[in-house]
């Protein structure tokens, strides 16, 4: 027998199921829609935080030193017109008549500054006419607006590099009553005319453009609204995907419904991408302007406006730097669509029309000074967070000169390929193991930093020889021994002065339990010199003798207060510059000497500004006074005998490669040969040149051959004021003696002496001595 198994479902049972079956559907539905609540909340959130934070990553722009002019000021040799150039001025053939522009006769100079923020005020655009010399020097400045002649103005200082993130995204930030209202209707025509109108999104436009994507297979068109371009570049990344697309659309739905119009097209106009400067990106119209035309938004004219609206679409096509024909075929397309729009009459649109574009490209020297930077990236690393510096829109203003700084790479550059050339064994093919070399150049009246080069090429090797490259000084420390026993002098001790003897003759001390003997660079010995003949030939063993008289601690005391830093120790080697320091101590040294004792520490930053406008550091905020930590007349004793060293001395090249300027300075050769230094100063400018190996290696080269001449060729484009001598201090006399240390009229050479330690043996004698005495 079969029994069917099969039983009927009975009614309920299909009921329960069926109820089981709605209840399923129904969570999953609330499910689903608290997930799409909780979707939407996180990108209603993602929306407000972004537009109401920070909404742009600034980067933190670093400025030269502005450039001074004033009376004397050799205007070709301070390459003002090239500065000019740089610095988006227009020459005009005309005298000025709007901020931006400069009119040359070659007997005057008429400039009307830009507007322009510094640290501690404001430039407001001021005209000036600068009236020129026949030998093209400065004569005279006035200031066209008051009618008033001036001791001398400020040029704006360049940007020469910057701080940022990922990539540069340079802006000018803008509120939308800086933006004239027909540089706002060109871009609603071309980019959204239906701004005002849709909630975020242009379904019909939407429609439109899916049509056009799916017959094509993929995104080709976008249909966007200019909302939705503000959320693409704000909010998403590039890629054109339909994910994206419907994430775009949301997000403006969003966006729209949280803000005014109005601020959404304040945001729109400041994100925008425009262009490109190098590694700068131009981003918004208040930079577009500027790089573009050289003018604020509210100065643009009506073919300006259209021509900017015009890029919007495609900058890297469209811009007069890439193609200026499409660029003008691309504005009066914005042009036709304002007229038949209503925007503009047809004047306004003939005139514009007829408005002529330039090619001409805006180029700024950026990174004009990589290890000047990274110094200041260093420095300021202890005191803000790479948050702050990469996109905070700091506005760091630097001691740097950039012409100087030109020169200084150029000297360096030129001066190591001549002794490569000159010495082939010097050439070395390894990347690593050139012939390596550094430049340093201070204003010893403030400390400021004007240039410097920490080697060769900063692409090949980022080492900055400058700041943190230790050597052996060698003779180039010697000016300090000299320095303390002068200063021993002006205090009232032993009364050393130039013309004071010292033997240079061999000596042998005890260092450590072993005998130390010292020996001059011609291993020759000249007996009984003036301690003035020691210093200008470098005289080793007279040096030590002199280190033993006045003390080693002494020196070491003396040194640490004129600007070394490093760990000294008390050895009789120190003398002869055994110790090691960086390039940037030593230069911190001759400054002292130049500024008469009177200590400034090398300065980078000479002021900080946040975004706003509100200064965070200046100079004025009294880090930047001197500190008096020798006497004026032992230093400019020392001053007065290094410009013997190169008139007579060791530096005599200086004057042979044709720098005729007052000059101090000395020589370095480090035992080995294997570092080669000069330092030397006219009582403007320091500079500090040390070229070696940076493996330590002997390069057989001394202070003079190495050295000199890129300190030369660096000091002949630098010096560009009015020659000026050394001042002497009212402490220190002037006296003429002879070889024997005589006062003496006739035939004698001026000598310096602190006031009381002077000879007072006369060379004259009888009849002549009587009368001067008598009458005189």
């Amino acid at each position: 027998m079969v029994y069917n198994l099969r039983m009927k479902r009975s009614p309920g049972l299909r009921r329960k199921k069926k109820k089981t079956k709605t209840r399923l559907a129904f969570v999953t539905v609330i499910l689903g829609l608290g997930l799409f609540a909780a979707f939407l909340l996180h990108f209603d959130a993602e929306v407000v935080k972004k537009f109401e934070g920070q909404r742009w990553k600034l980067p933190s722009k670093i400025y030269s030193a502005p450039l001074p002019l004033y009376p004397g000021l050799h205007i070709e040799e301070a390459h003002l017109i090239p500065r000019l150039k740089r610095l988006a001025y227009r020459r005009v053939n005309r005298p000025v008549r709007s901020r931006g522009e400069y009119y040359f006769t070659g007997e005057e100079l008429e400039l009307y500054l830009h507007e322009f923020s510094y640290p501690n005020n404001t430039e407001p655009g001021t005209p000036f006419r600068i009236s020129l010399t026949d030998e093209g020097r400065i004569d005279r400045i006035l200031d066209l607006s008051l009618v008033l002649e001036q001791a001398g103005l400020q040029l704006e200082p360049e940007i020469i590099g910057g701080f940022y993130e990922s990539e540069w995204e340079e802006r000018r930030l803008l509120r939308l009553s800086e933006i004239p209202q027909s540089l706002i209707d060109a871009v609603l025509v071309m980019e959204d005319r239906k701004f005002y109108d849709h909630p975020g999104i242009d379904i019909k436009g939407i429609a439109r453009a899916s049509w056009v994507n799916l017959r094509a297979g993929r995104i080709v068109q976008g249909g966007s609204t200019l909302t939705q371009q503000l959320v693409k570049n704000f909010y998403l990344d590039s890629k054109k995907t339909w994910t994206r697309k419907g994430r775009e659309a949301l997000l403006a739905l969003l966006l729209e419904r949280h803000y005014e119009k109005d601020e959404i097209l304040e945001a729109y106009f400041n994100e925008i991408y425009l262009g490109q400067n190098g590694i700068m990106g131009i981003y918004g119209i208040g930079q577009a302007a500027w790089f573009y035309f050289e003018k604020a938004p509210k100065e643009l004219t009506l073919g300006e406006s259209a021509l900017l609206a015009g890029i919007i679409r495609s900058p890297n096509v469209f811009s007069p730097l890439k193609d200026v024909h499409k660029s003008i075929r691309r504005r009066n397309l914005v042009l036709e669509s304002l007229f038949s729009e209503g925007k503009i009459g047809l004047k306004d649109y003939l005139q514009a029309r007829e408005e002529t574009v330039s090619s001409k490209e805006i180029k700024q020297r950026l990174n004009a000074a990589p290890y000047f930077i990274d110094e200041i990236r260093r420095q300021l690393s202890k005191k803000y967070p790479p948050r702050v510096l990469n996109s905070g829109g700091l506005r760091i203003f630097t001691t740097l000169d950039v012409e100087l700084q030109r020169s200084a790479e150029e000297s360096l550059r030129d001066g190591l390929a001549r002794l490569e050339r000159e010495h082939p064994r010097l050439k070395r093919f390894e990347p690593d193991a050139g012939l390596q070399g550094a430049l340093v150049a201070i204003d010893p009246k403030t400390g400021a930093v004007r240039a410097l080069v920490g080697g060769r090429d900063y692409q090949k090797s980022q080492f900055n020889r400058v700041t943190d490259a230790r050597r052996q000084p060698g003779s180039l420390f010697k000016p300090i021994v000299y320095l303390t026993a002068f200063d021993q002098a002006a205090k009232g001790g032993i009364p050393y002065t130039p013309i004071s003897l010292i033997d240079d003759a061999p000596i042998t001390l005890l260092v450590g339990g072993k005998e130390w003997s010292p020996e001059n660079y011609d291993k020759q010995y000249l007996g009984p010199l003036t301690l003035r003949a020691a210093l200008e030939g470098s005289r080793n063993t007279a040096t030590v003798r002199l280190s033993q008289e006045v003390g080693l601690d002494e020196i070491v005391k003396m040194a640490k207060k004129v600007g070394i830093e490093s760990e000294l120790k008390s050895l009789p080697s120190l003398a002869l510059g055994s110790l090691e320091v960086t390039p940037l101590e030593m230069g911190a040294v001759y400054s002292t000497l130049a500024n008469g004792g009177l200590r400034h520490r090398p300065k980078f930053v000479s002021g900080i500004v946040d975004p706003s406008g509100l200064p965070i550091e200046r100079e004025d905020d009294g880090s930047d006074l001197a500190n008096r930590v020798v006497s004026a007349e032992a230093s400019y004793l020392v001053t007065h005998m290094m410009k013997g060293v190169i008139e007579n001395g060791t530096g005599r090249a200086v004057r042979r490669l044709g720098f005729d300027r007052p000059a101090a300075g000395k020589t370095g050769t480090t035992s080995g040969l294997r570092d080669a230094w000069f330092a030397g100063y006219t009582p403007d400018l320091v500079s500090v040149v040390w070229v070696g190996f940076d493996q330590n290696q002997g390069g057989g080269f001394s202070g003079s051959s190495a050295a000199i001449p890129i300190w030369t060729q660096f000091m002949k484009a630098a010096s560009t004021g009015e020659l000026r001598d050394f001042e002497v201090p009212s402490g220190v006399l002037i006296k003429p003696v002879d070889q024997n240390g005589t006062v003496c009229g006739n035939g004698g050479t001026d000598e310096a002496f602190i006031a009381g330690t002077e000879p007072t043996k006369n060379c004259e004698k009888g009849f002549i001595k009587w009368i001067k005495r008598f009458f005189f």
